[in-house]
């Protein structure tokens, strides 16, 4: 998965717009205080709430 670093640094939560943390392995970015995480696909992140899932 290639995200570019300033992507990277200006994507924050959609619902607690707090910060992000990226997971390569699962094609991912997980929020730690909504406990959500947002799926990556084709190298575009998916910012839906809607299309989030909740993180274990």
């Amino acid at each position: 998965m290639v995200l570019s670093p300033q992507l990277l640094s200006i994507l924050v939560c959609p619902k607690c717009h707090g910060p992000l943390v990226l997971r390569d392995a699962e094609s991912a970015l997980d929020c730690g205080a909504c406990k959500l995480r947002f799926p990556v696909r084709d190298d575009i992140p998916v910012m839906l709430i809607d299309e989030a899932t909740p993180l274990a």
